[in-house]
Protein backbone atom coordinates (compact mmCIF):
# COMPACT_ATOMS: atom_id res chain seq x y z
CA UNK A 1 0.00 0.00 0.00
CA UNK A 2 1.50 3.16 -0.95
CA UNK A 3 -1.51 5.46 0.87
CA UNK A 4 0.35 6.79 4.24
CA UNK A 5 -3.19 7.31 5.56
CA UNK A 6 -4.25 3.55 5.57
CA UNK A 7 -1.58 2.51 7.84
CA UNK A 8 -2.86 1.25 11.09
CA UNK A 9 -1.92 3.75 12.74
CA UNK A 10 -3.04 7.00 10.54
CA UNK A 11 -6.00 4.88 10.05
CA UNK A 12 -7.11 5.45 13.50
CA UNK A 13 -6.43 9.07 13.16
CA UNK A 14 -8.24 9.91 10.03
CA UNK A 15 -11.55 7.23 11.58
CA UNK A 16 -11.50 10.54 14.68
CA UNK A 17 -11.46 13.13 12.23
CA UNK A 18 -14.07 11.46 9.99
CA UNK A 19 -16.39 11.25 13.37
CA UNK A 20 -15.73 14.59 14.08
CA UNK A 21 -15.77 16.23 10.78
CA UNK A 22 -17.79 14.01 8.63
CA UNK A 23 -21.23 13.63 9.87
CA UNK A 24 -24.20 13.76 8.18
CA UNK A 25 -26.09 16.93 7.94
CA UNK A 26 -28.30 19.21 6.68
CA UNK A 27 -28.62 19.56 2.99
CA UNK A 28 -26.38 22.44 1.44
CA UNK A 29 -28.49 25.10 -0.20
CA UNK A 30 -29.60 24.23 -3.80
CA UNK A 31 -29.98 20.27 -3.19
CA UNK A 32 -30.86 17.60 -1.22
CA UNK A 33 -27.79 15.55 -0.61
CA UNK A 34 -26.84 16.00 3.17
CA UNK A 35 -23.15 17.13 3.16
CA UNK A 36 -20.24 15.48 5.60
CA UNK A 37 -19.77 18.69 7.94
CA UNK A 38 -16.21 19.95 8.44
CA UNK A 39 -16.00 21.13 11.96
CA UNK A 40 -11.88 19.46 12.52
CA UNK A 41 -9.47 20.18 10.02
CA UNK A 42 -7.72 17.36 8.24
CA UNK A 43 -3.91 16.93 7.34
CA UNK A 44 -2.60 19.34 5.18
CA UNK A 45 -6.04 21.56 5.90
CA UNK A 46 -4.48 25.35 5.96
CA UNK A 47 -5.03 27.57 9.26
CA UNK A 48 -8.05 29.37 10.26
CA UNK A 49 -8.61 32.68 8.47
CA UNK A 50 -9.41 33.52 4.25
CA UNK A 51 -9.02 31.14 1.92
CA UNK A 52 -8.09 31.67 -2.21
CA UNK A 53 -10.24 30.92 -4.32
CA UNK A 54 -9.12 28.71 -7.59
CA UNK A 55 -11.29 26.97 -10.30
CA UNK A 56 -10.73 22.94 -11.27
CA UNK A 57 -11.91 21.94 -14.09
CA UNK A 58 -13.83 18.07 -13.80
CA UNK A 59 -15.33 15.83 -16.10
CA UNK A 60 -19.00 15.49 -16.02
CA UNK A 61 -20.41 12.16 -17.16
CA UNK A 62 -23.51 12.40 -16.10
CA UNK A 63 -23.60 10.21 -12.98
CA UNK A 64 -24.48 13.04 -10.15
CA UNK A 65 -27.91 11.71 -8.69
CA UNK A 66 -30.93 14.21 -8.81
CA UNK A 67 -31.00 14.62 -5.06
CA UNK A 68 -27.11 14.66 -4.84
CA UNK A 69 -27.00 18.01 -6.10
CA UNK A 70 -24.49 18.50 -9.05
CA UNK A 71 -21.06 18.61 -9.91
CA UNK A 72 -20.86 22.09 -8.92
CA UNK A 73 -22.38 21.58 -5.60
CA UNK A 74 -22.62 18.13 -3.66
CA UNK A 75 -21.75 17.06 -0.05
CA UNK A 76 -18.49 16.21 -1.32
CA UNK A 77 -17.31 19.60 -2.47
CA UNK A 78 -18.73 21.06 0.07
CA UNK A 79 -17.14 18.68 2.23
CA UNK A 80 -13.52 20.05 0.10
CA UNK A 81 -14.35 23.64 0.67
CA UNK A 82 -14.45 22.83 4.27
CA UNK A 83 -11.43 20.96 4.77
CA UNK A 84 -9.28 21.79 1.82
CA UNK A 85 -6.71 24.76 1.89
CA UNK A 86 -8.61 26.42 -0.89
CA UNK A 87 -11.98 26.99 -2.05
CA UNK A 88 -12.82 25.15 -5.16
CA UNK A 89 -15.15 26.12 -7.94
CA UNK A 90 -15.45 23.24 -10.14
CA UNK A 91 -16.11 23.67 -13.60
CA UNK A 92 -18.00 20.78 -15.51
CA UNK A 93 -16.74 19.80 -18.24
CA UNK A 94 -19.02 17.49 -20.50
CA UNK A 95 -16.78 14.15 -20.92
CA UNK A 96 -17.53 13.54 -24.47
CA UNK A 97 -16.70 16.96 -25.77
CA UNK A 98 -13.73 17.25 -23.29
CA UNK A 99 -11.24 18.80 -25.52
CA UNK A 100 -13.60 21.07 -27.93
CA UNK A 101 -15.29 22.99 -24.33
CA UNK A 102 -11.62 23.13 -23.11
CA UNK A 103 -10.83 24.73 -26.04
CA UNK A 104 -13.61 26.82 -25.78
CA UNK A 105 -12.99 28.32 -22.79
CA UNK A 106 -8.96 29.09 -23.35
CA UNK A 107 -10.03 30.82 -26.27
CA UNK A 108 -12.47 33.26 -24.29
CA UNK A 109 -10.00 33.60 -21.78
CA UNK A 110 -12.21 31.80 -19.00
CA UNK A 111 -10.68 28.84 -18.60
CA UNK A 112 -10.38 27.45 -14.94
CA UNK A 113 -7.21 27.96 -13.22
CA UNK A 114 -6.44 23.96 -12.83
CA UNK A 115 -7.12 22.25 -16.66
CA UNK A 116 -6.94 18.72 -16.52
CA UNK A 117 -7.26 15.55 -19.30
CA UNK A 118 -5.85 12.43 -20.11
CA UNK A 119 -4.39 13.46 -23.58
CA UNK A 120 -0.81 13.93 -23.17
CA UNK A 121 -1.11 15.17 -26.85
CA UNK A 122 -3.78 17.57 -25.84
CA UNK A 123 -1.55 18.85 -23.21
CA UNK A 124 1.00 19.59 -25.09
CA UNK A 125 -0.99 21.36 -27.38
CA UNK A 126 -2.38 23.69 -24.88
CA UNK A 127 1.55 24.36 -23.92
CA UNK A 128 2.37 25.42 -27.37
CA UNK A 129 -0.57 27.59 -27.72
CA UNK A 130 1.05 29.04 -24.23
CA UNK A 131 -2.27 28.43 -22.93
CA UNK A 132 -0.90 26.72 -19.54
CA UNK A 133 2.45 27.21 -18.18
CA UNK A 134 5.72 25.70 -17.00
CA UNK A 135 5.32 24.91 -13.23
CA UNK A 136 8.81 23.62 -11.90
CA UNK A 137 9.61 26.42 -9.81
CA UNK A 138 6.16 26.36 -8.21
CA UNK A 139 6.48 22.81 -7.81
CA UNK A 140 9.38 23.19 -6.20
CA UNK A 141 8.98 26.50 -4.26
CA UNK A 142 5.27 25.45 -2.64
CA UNK A 143 4.95 21.30 -2.81
CA UNK A 144 6.64 18.91 -0.17
CA UNK A 145 3.75 16.02 -0.81
CA UNK A 146 3.67 16.04 -4.29
CA UNK A 147 7.64 16.93 -5.03
CA UNK A 148 8.50 13.69 -2.77
CA UNK A 149 5.95 11.71 -4.49
CA UNK A 150 7.42 13.14 -7.80
CA UNK A 151 10.91 12.34 -7.09
CA UNK A 152 10.23 8.71 -6.34
CA UNK A 153 8.14 8.37 -9.73
CA UNK A 154 10.43 9.32 -12.41
CA UNK A 155 8.26 6.74 -14.76
CA UNK A 156 5.87 9.93 -14.89
CA UNK A 157 8.42 12.22 -16.11
CA UNK A 158 7.76 11.44 -19.95
CA UNK A 159 3.75 12.42 -19.19
CA UNK A 160 4.42 15.48 -17.59
CA UNK A 161 7.62 16.69 -19.32
CA UNK A 162 7.09 18.97 -22.69
CA UNK A 163 10.08 20.43 -24.23
CA UNK A 164 12.29 19.82 -21.54
CA UNK A 165 10.18 21.62 -18.34
CA UNK A 166 7.33 20.47 -16.47
CA UNK A 167 3.62 21.45 -17.50
CA UNK A 168 1.80 19.03 -15.64
CA UNK A 169 1.36 16.85 -12.30
CA UNK A 170 0.19 13.61 -12.21
CA UNK A 171 -0.27 10.21 -10.19
CA UNK A 172 0.59 6.59 -11.14
CA UNK A 173 -2.40 4.85 -12.26
CA UNK A 174 -3.52 1.57 -9.72
CA UNK A 175 -3.40 -1.91 -11.88
CA UNK A 176 -7.07 -1.06 -12.31
CA UNK A 177 -6.33 1.57 -14.01
CA UNK A 178 -3.84 0.67 -15.84
CA UNK A 179 -6.12 -2.37 -17.56
CA UNK A 180 -8.46 -1.10 -19.83
CA UNK A 181 -10.21 -3.57 -22.62
CA UNK A 182 -11.12 -6.96 -22.31
CA UNK A 183 -13.33 -9.75 -23.91
CA UNK A 184 -15.62 -11.66 -22.28
CA UNK A 185 -17.42 -14.96 -23.43
CA UNK A 186 -20.87 -17.15 -21.91
CA UNK A 187 -19.32 -19.64 -20.77
CA UNK A 188 -22.83 -21.40 -20.22
CA UNK A 189 -22.83 -21.28 -23.81
CA UNK A 190 -19.83 -22.46 -25.02
CA UNK A 191 -20.75 -25.93 -21.93
CA UNK A 192 -24.22 -26.14 -23.44
CA UNK A 193 -22.56 -26.20 -27.26
CA UNK A 194 -19.63 -28.69 -25.95
CA UNK A 195 -17.60 -26.02 -27.33
CA UNK A 196 -13.99 -24.85 -25.62
CA UNK A 197 -13.17 -20.64 -25.16
CA UNK A 198 -11.46 -19.57 -28.37
CA UNK A 199 -7.62 -19.06 -28.36
CA UNK A 200 -7.04 -17.98 -31.92
CA UNK A 201 -8.59 -15.81 -34.55
CA UNK A 202 -10.39 -18.95 -36.14
CA UNK A 203 -11.26 -20.52 -33.52
CA UNK A 204 -12.82 -17.31 -32.49
CA UNK A 205 -14.59 -17.00 -35.69
CA UNK A 206 -15.91 -20.72 -35.44
CA UNK A 207 -17.37 -20.54 -32.42
CA UNK A 208 -19.06 -17.37 -33.47
CA UNK A 209 -21.09 -18.89 -36.07
CA UNK A 210 -21.90 -21.47 -33.68
CA UNK A 211 -23.26 -19.19 -31.17
CA UNK A 212 -24.98 -17.39 -34.27
CA UNK A 213 -26.48 -20.94 -35.95
CA UNK A 214 -27.02 -22.99 -32.62
CA UNK A 215 -29.66 -21.66 -30.38
CA UNK A 216 -27.47 -21.68 -27.33
CA UNK A 217 -30.45 -19.77 -25.52
CA UNK A 218 -32.49 -22.31 -26.30
CA UNK A 219 -35.82 -20.26 -27.08
CA UNK A 220 -36.28 -22.40 -30.72
CA UNK A 221 -35.44 -18.97 -32.22
CA UNK A 222 -32.58 -17.50 -34.18
CA UNK A 223 -32.19 -14.36 -32.22
CA UNK A 224 -29.13 -14.40 -30.52
CA UNK A 225 -26.14 -12.21 -31.98
CA UNK A 226 -22.61 -13.96 -31.12
CA UNK A 227 -20.47 -10.81 -30.70
CA UNK A 228 -21.44 -7.06 -29.55
CA UNK A 229 -19.37 -4.26 -27.72
CA UNK A 230 -19.44 -1.11 -26.55
CA UNK A 231 -17.06 1.69 -27.52
CA UNK A 232 -13.74 -0.51 -26.82
CA UNK A 233 -15.07 -2.88 -29.24
CA UNK A 234 -13.14 -1.63 -32.65
CA UNK A 235 -9.61 -1.11 -30.70
CA UNK A 236 -10.17 -4.55 -29.36
CA UNK A 237 -10.18 -5.92 -33.12
CA UNK A 238 -7.19 -4.27 -33.64
CA UNK A 239 -5.49 -4.69 -30.71
CA UNK A 240 -5.27 -8.54 -32.05
CA UNK A 241 -3.61 -7.32 -34.85
CA UNK A 242 -0.42 -5.58 -32.46
CA UNK A 243 -2.10 -2.12 -33.89
CA UNK A 244 -3.89 0.70 -32.63
CA UNK A 245 -5.48 3.08 -35.15
CA UNK A 246 -3.87 6.42 -33.85
CA UNK A 247 -0.89 5.60 -32.35
CA UNK A 248 2.64 5.68 -33.90
CA UNK A 249 4.68 2.35 -34.27
CA UNK A 250 8.59 1.84 -34.91
CA UNK A 251 8.80 -0.68 -38.29
CA UNK A 252 12.52 -1.45 -38.54
CA UNK A 253 13.12 2.44 -36.39
CA UNK A 254 11.40 4.38 -38.50
CA UNK A 255 8.19 6.09 -36.76
CA UNK A 256 5.16 4.80 -39.05
CA UNK A 257 1.67 5.71 -38.17
CA UNK A 258 -0.72 2.85 -37.08
CA UNK A 259 -3.32 3.72 -39.90
CA UNK A 260 -0.68 2.97 -42.67
CA UNK A 261 0.34 -0.67 -41.30
CA UNK A 262 0.13 -3.65 -43.26
CA UNK A 263 -1.14 -5.10 -40.04
CA UNK A 264 -3.87 -2.19 -40.30
CA UNK A 265 -5.32 -3.53 -43.06
CA UNK A 266 -5.41 -7.39 -41.69
CA UNK A 267 -7.55 -5.87 -38.83
CA UNK A 268 -9.97 -4.31 -41.32
CA UNK A 269 -10.19 -7.55 -43.12
CA UNK A 270 -11.00 -9.28 -40.05
CA UNK A 271 -13.58 -6.69 -38.85
CA UNK A 272 -15.01 -7.37 -42.51
CA UNK A 273 -15.31 -10.95 -42.26
CA UNK A 274 -17.06 -10.97 -39.12
CA UNK A 275 -19.58 -8.20 -40.52
CA UNK A 276 -19.96 -10.35 -43.68
CA UNK A 277 -20.92 -13.72 -41.82
CA UNK A 278 -23.10 -11.66 -39.44
CA UNK A 279 -20.88 -12.19 -36.25
CA UNK A 280 -21.45 -9.29 -35.17
CA UNK A 281 -24.64 -6.76 -34.84
CA UNK A 282 -24.81 -5.44 -37.76
CA UNK A 283 -26.52 -1.94 -36.44
CA UNK A 284 -22.82 -1.47 -34.55
CA UNK A 285 -22.35 1.41 -36.97
CA UNK A 286 -25.28 3.72 -35.70
CA UNK A 287 -25.50 2.35 -32.25
CA UNK A 288 -23.01 4.87 -31.32
CA UNK A 289 -24.09 5.21 -27.78
CA UNK A 290 -24.00 1.14 -27.53
CA UNK A 291 -27.54 0.93 -25.66
CA UNK A 292 -28.39 -1.49 -28.16
CA UNK A 293 -25.08 -3.39 -27.44
CA UNK A 294 -25.40 -3.33 -23.98
CA UNK A 295 -29.14 -4.69 -24.03
CA UNK A 296 -28.72 -7.74 -26.24
CA UNK A 297 -25.61 -8.44 -23.80
CA UNK A 298 -27.97 -8.18 -20.84
CA UNK A 299 -30.67 -9.36 -21.72
CA UNK A 300 -29.05 -12.70 -22.46
CA UNK A 301 -29.06 -11.99 -26.41
CA UNK A 302 -25.26 -11.89 -27.16
CA UNK A 303 -22.42 -14.61 -26.41
CA UNK A 304 -19.56 -12.44 -26.98
CA UNK A 305 -19.03 -9.19 -25.26
CA UNK A 306 -15.75 -6.61 -26.20
CA UNK A 307 -15.74 -4.20 -23.63
CA UNK A 308 -14.17 -3.03 -20.24
CA UNK A 309 -12.49 -5.34 -18.02
CA UNK A 310 -15.19 -4.61 -15.35
CA UNK A 311 -18.58 -4.71 -16.13
CA UNK A 312 -20.17 -4.78 -13.00
CA UNK A 313 -23.38 -3.08 -14.07
CA UNK A 314 -23.73 -5.11 -17.12
CA UNK A 315 -23.35 -8.39 -15.17
CA UNK A 316 -25.86 -8.06 -12.04
CA UNK A 317 -28.11 -6.42 -15.24
CA UNK A 318 -27.60 -9.59 -16.98
CA UNK A 319 -28.00 -12.26 -13.76
CA UNK A 320 -31.49 -10.29 -13.15
CA UNK A 321 -32.43 -11.14 -16.11
CA UNK A 322 -30.60 -14.80 -17.16
CA UNK A 323 -29.85 -16.11 -13.49
CA UNK A 324 -27.90 -19.34 -14.69
CA UNK A 325 -25.80 -17.03 -16.96
CA UNK A 326 -22.13 -17.34 -17.04
CA UNK A 327 -19.60 -14.99 -18.30
CA UNK A 328 -16.44 -15.01 -18.09
CA UNK A 329 -13.30 -13.25 -19.14
CA UNK A 330 -11.45 -14.64 -22.31
CA UNK A 331 -7.52 -14.22 -23.05
CA UNK A 332 -7.22 -12.23 -26.17
CA UNK A 333 -7.11 -14.64 -29.14
CA UNK A 334 -4.11 -15.03 -31.30
CA UNK A 335 -3.53 -13.67 -34.85
CA UNK A 336 -0.65 -14.51 -37.47
CA UNK A 337 1.02 -11.56 -35.39
CA UNK A 338 0.95 -13.69 -32.25
CA UNK A 339 -1.25 -12.90 -28.81
CA UNK A 340 -0.83 -9.20 -27.87
CA UNK A 341 -2.59 -7.41 -24.75
CA UNK A 342 -5.75 -5.29 -24.94
CA UNK A 343 -5.35 -2.05 -24.84
CA UNK A 344 -3.74 -0.80 -21.34
CA UNK A 345 -3.16 2.98 -20.01
CA UNK A 346 0.33 3.96 -19.24
CA UNK A 347 1.35 4.83 -15.44
CA UNK A 348 0.42 8.48 -15.67
CA UNK A 349 -3.44 9.15 -14.71
CA UNK A 350 -4.76 12.36 -15.21
CA UNK A 351 -2.27 15.29 -15.94
CA UNK A 352 -3.11 18.84 -14.62
CA UNK A 353 -1.98 21.45 -15.64
CA UNK A 354 -2.07 25.53 -14.49
CA UNK A 355 -3.81 28.04 -16.95
CA UNK A 356 -1.05 30.58 -18.14
CA UNK A 357 -3.43 33.50 -16.50
CA UNK A 358 -2.84 32.44 -13.48
CA UNK A 359 -0.85 34.25 -10.52
CA UNK A 360 1.64 33.15 -8.11
CA UNK A 361 -1.00 33.48 -4.85
CA UNK A 362 -3.63 31.47 -7.01
CA UNK A 363 -0.91 29.31 -7.93
CA UNK A 364 0.36 28.74 -4.32
CA UNK A 365 -2.88 27.71 -3.24
CA UNK A 366 -3.43 25.47 -6.39
CA UNK A 367 -0.15 23.21 -5.18
CA UNK A 368 -1.52 23.36 -1.33
CA UNK A 369 -4.50 22.00 -2.85
CA UNK A 370 -2.98 19.43 -4.58
CA UNK A 371 -0.62 18.50 -1.95
CA UNK A 372 -3.96 17.79 0.16
CA UNK A 373 -5.69 16.13 -2.30
CA UNK A 374 -2.85 13.48 -2.29
CA UNK A 375 -2.36 13.39 1.11
CA UNK A 376 -6.33 13.40 2.43
CA UNK A 377 -8.96 14.13 0.14
CA UNK A 378 -8.39 11.62 -2.43
CA UNK A 379 -9.52 8.38 0.16
CA UNK A 380 -12.71 10.11 0.76
CA UNK A 381 -13.51 11.08 -3.31
CA UNK A 382 -12.94 7.44 -3.49
CA UNK A 383 -14.68 5.55 -0.57
CA UNK A 384 -16.70 8.31 1.17
CA UNK A 385 -16.99 7.97 4.38
CA UNK A 386 -15.52 5.25 6.68
CA UNK A 387 -18.65 3.23 8.62
CA UNK A 388 -20.69 4.78 6.13
CA UNK A 389 -19.99 3.96 3.04
CA UNK A 390 -17.22 1.54 3.95
CA UNK A 391 -15.14 -0.25 6.74
CA UNK A 392 -11.08 -0.65 7.04
CA UNK A 393 -10.42 -4.42 7.02
CA UNK A 394 -6.95 -5.48 8.29
CA UNK A 395 -6.35 -1.59 8.89
CA UNK A 396 -6.05 -1.42 4.93
CA UNK A 397 -8.65 -2.29 2.95
CA UNK A 398 -11.95 -0.84 2.19
CA UNK A 399 -14.90 -2.70 1.85
CA UNK A 400 -18.07 -1.24 0.76
CA UNK A 401 -21.04 -1.68 3.36
CA UNK A 402 -24.11 -0.98 0.87
CA UNK A 403 -22.94 -1.12 -2.70
CA UNK A 404 -26.43 0.89 -3.98
CA UNK A 405 -25.72 3.59 -0.76
CA UNK A 406 -21.92 4.19 -2.12
CA UNK A 407 -23.22 3.94 -6.27
CA UNK A 408 -25.42 6.57 -5.23
CA UNK A 409 -23.58 8.80 -2.78
CA UNK A 410 -19.94 8.15 -3.44
CA UNK A 411 -18.91 7.00 -7.36
CA UNK A 412 -19.38 10.16 -8.84
CA UNK A 413 -16.95 11.63 -6.34
CA UNK A 414 -13.97 10.07 -8.19
CA UNK A 415 -14.12 12.89 -10.54
CA UNK A 416 -12.63 15.34 -8.03
CA UNK A 417 -9.75 13.16 -6.82
CA UNK A 418 -7.55 14.81 -9.41
CA UNK A 419 -4.35 13.25 -7.67
CA UNK A 420 -4.12 10.25 -5.96
CA UNK A 421 -1.27 7.25 -4.47
CA UNK A 422 -4.02 4.87 -3.25
CA UNK A 423 -3.78 1.53 -5.40
CA UNK A 424 -5.82 -1.51 -5.09
CA UNK A 425 -4.56 -5.37 -5.76
CA UNK A 426 -6.84 -7.92 -7.75
CA UNK A 427 -7.15 -9.96 -4.83
CA UNK A 428 -9.06 -6.94 -2.59
CA UNK A 429 -12.04 -7.21 -4.17
CA UNK A 430 -14.01 -9.77 -3.03
CA UNK A 431 -13.05 -8.33 0.66
CA UNK A 432 -14.42 -4.63 -0.86
CA UNK A 433 -17.11 -5.57 -2.22
CA UNK A 434 -20.50 -5.72 -0.58
CA UNK A 435 -21.59 -8.98 1.14
CA UNK A 436 -24.36 -9.59 -1.24
CA UNK A 437 -23.93 -12.81 -2.81
CA UNK A 438 -24.28 -10.95 -6.50
CA UNK A 439 -21.12 -8.18 -5.07
CA UNK A 440 -19.65 -11.38 -3.59
CA UNK A 441 -19.92 -13.79 -7.13
CA UNK A 442 -18.81 -11.04 -9.62
CA UNK A 443 -15.61 -9.79 -7.00
CA UNK A 444 -14.77 -12.88 -7.60
CA UNK A 445 -14.90 -12.71 -11.28
CA UNK A 446 -13.42 -8.96 -10.90
CA UNK A 447 -10.09 -10.94 -9.41
CA UNK A 448 -9.80 -12.91 -12.36
CA UNK A 449 -10.66 -10.18 -15.36
CA UNK A 450 -7.95 -7.83 -13.56
CA UNK A 451 -4.81 -10.62 -14.09
CA UNK A 452 -6.61 -11.53 -17.31
CA UNK A 453 -6.63 -8.58 -18.73
CA UNK A 454 -2.93 -7.52 -17.68
CA UNK A 455 -1.33 -11.26 -18.47
CA UNK A 456 0.03 -9.90 -22.22
CA UNK A 457 1.48 -6.89 -22.32
CA UNK A 458 -0.03 -4.20 -24.70
CA UNK A 459 1.79 -3.42 -27.46
CA UNK A 460 3.24 0.11 -27.16
CA UNK A 461 6.85 0.87 -28.85
CA UNK A 462 6.49 4.54 -27.50
CA UNK A 463 5.44 6.57 -24.66
CA UNK A 464 3.21 9.02 -26.15
CA UNK A 465 2.16 10.46 -29.97
CA UNK A 466 5.12 13.27 -31.30
CA UNK A 467 3.48 16.55 -30.07
CA UNK A 468 4.17 18.60 -33.10
CA UNK A 469 1.15 20.45 -34.56
CA UNK A 470 2.31 19.42 -37.96
CA UNK A 471 0.93 15.69 -36.41
CA UNK A 472 -2.03 17.24 -34.43
CA UNK A 473 -2.92 19.13 -37.80
CA UNK A 474 -2.80 16.17 -40.36
CA UNK A 475 -4.40 13.73 -37.98
CA UNK A 476 -7.13 15.76 -37.42
CA UNK A 477 -7.52 15.83 -41.04
CA UNK A 478 -6.89 12.29 -41.80
CA UNK A 479 -8.97 10.47 -39.22
CA UNK A 480 -12.40 10.80 -40.42
CA UNK A 481 -11.51 10.46 -44.37
CA UNK A 482 -9.34 6.98 -42.73
CA UNK A 483 -13.07 6.37 -40.83
CA UNK A 484 -15.27 6.54 -43.65
CA UNK A 485 -12.88 4.86 -46.11
CA UNK A 486 -12.67 1.79 -43.33
CA UNK A 487 -16.41 1.71 -42.48
CA UNK A 488 -17.03 1.37 -46.49
CA UNK A 489 -14.53 -1.49 -46.87
CA UNK A 490 -16.42 -3.26 -43.77
CA UNK A 491 -20.01 -2.74 -44.82
CA UNK A 492 -19.77 -2.66 -48.42
CA UNK A 493 -19.38 -6.07 -49.41
CA UNK A 494 -16.99 -8.02 -52.25
CA UNK A 495 -16.88 -4.55 -54.19
CA UNK A 496 -15.31 -3.15 -51.34
CA UNK A 497 -11.73 -4.55 -50.21
CA UNK A 498 -9.28 -4.08 -47.58
CA UNK A 499 -6.87 -3.95 -49.64
CA UNK A 500 -8.32 -1.43 -51.97
CA UNK A 501 -9.27 0.38 -48.61
CA UNK A 502 -5.66 0.01 -47.39
CA UNK A 503 -4.26 1.51 -50.92
CA UNK A 504 -6.36 4.61 -50.55
CA UNK A 505 -6.27 5.72 -47.20
CA UNK A 506 -2.41 5.66 -48.00
CA UNK A 507 -2.99 7.64 -51.21
CA UNK A 508 -4.79 10.42 -49.28
CA UNK A 509 -2.28 10.55 -45.92
CA UNK A 510 0.39 10.99 -48.56
CA UNK A 511 -1.65 13.88 -50.30
CA UNK A 512 -1.94 15.45 -47.19
CA UNK A 513 1.68 15.37 -46.31
CA UNK A 514 2.00 12.48 -44.61
CA UNK A 515 5.45 11.73 -45.49
CA UNK A 516 6.86 15.01 -44.57
CA UNK A 517 5.11 14.75 -41.31
CA UNK A 518 6.80 11.25 -40.80
CA UNK A 519 9.95 12.86 -41.38
CA UNK A 520 9.27 15.44 -38.61
CA UNK A 521 8.04 12.54 -36.03
CA UNK A 522 11.31 10.91 -36.92
CA UNK A 523 13.54 13.45 -35.93
CA UNK A 524 11.10 14.16 -32.66
CA UNK A 525 11.93 10.97 -31.78
CA UNK A 526 15.61 10.46 -32.01
CA UNK A 527 15.54 13.73 -30.02
CA UNK A 528 12.99 12.17 -27.27
CA UNK A 529 13.18 8.36 -27.33
CA UNK A 530 15.35 7.95 -24.29
CA UNK A 531 12.33 9.06 -22.61
CA UNK A 532 9.89 7.86 -24.80
CA UNK A 533 10.79 4.09 -25.18
CA UNK A 534 8.63 1.95 -23.68
CA UNK A 535 11.16 -0.39 -22.00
Amino acid sequence: MSKQAWKPVLAAAMSLTVLAACSPAAAPEGNGAASPQGGATSPGTAAAGPKKEISISVFDRGEVPAEEGSYENNRWTKWVNENSPATVKWVPIPRNQAQQKISTLVASGSAPDLIWEYDRNYIAQLANQGAIQPIDSYIEKYSTTLKKYMAEHPELKAATTIDGKLYAVTSSRSLDGIANHAMWIRQDWLDKLGLKAPTTIEELIEVAKKFKDSDPDGNGKADTVPIVFNGNGIGILRALFSVHENQWFLEDGKLKYGRTLDRFKDSIAFQKSLFDQGLIDKEYITDTNFQRSRQLLTTGKAGIYLAAWNIENEYKDLKKNVPDAKLNPLEPVASQYGRNGLYQELPANILVTFNSQMKEDKIEAAVKFLDWMMETGDMKMKYGEENVHYKLVNGEIPQYIDADKYRKEVFYAREFAVVSDFGVKPEWFPTMAASDAISQEYAKLKTESLNVALKNKYRRDIAYSPDLPEVSQLIATFQPIATQIEVKAVTGGSANTPEAAMEEVRKEWKRLGGENVEKLAQEWYEKNKETMTVK
